[in-house]
């Protein structure tokens, strides 16, 4: 099951057990335009989830150069999807890498 949502694009399902039942949650993939607009993201932050999707991951270094901005504002940026869980950030400061959850 898990192989069959990755090869069509879509969140790998949550499995659990509660007491004598097996729970198999199905999570709607959020990474598109229309839901990412209604979480208050700015425009290049909703460009970099879509256009990053694919890769699985971002740099602070690749945001910045892809959109033109400093390294801080790449740092802000992401660190913002960060904090609302659209992104998982991996690594130290200085070689972070920030991934898909």
């Amino acid at each position: 099951m898990k192989n069959l949502c990755l090869e069509a694009n879509i969140p790998v399902p949550q499995f659990s057990c509660k007491g004598n039942d097996f729970w198999t949650v199905f999570r709607k993939d959020i990474y598109n335009k229309e839901d990412l607009s209604k979480l208050g993201l700015n425009e290049r932050q909703i460009d970099a989830l879509l256009f990053f999707k694919e890769k699985g991951e971002i740099t602070s270094s690749e945001y910045a150069a892809k959109y033109n901005v400093s390294d801080r504002t790449a740092r802000r940026d992401l660190s913002e999807l960060t904090e609302i869980k659209l992104l998982i950030n991996e690594g130290d400061t200085n070689h972070s890498k920030y991934i898909f959850p």
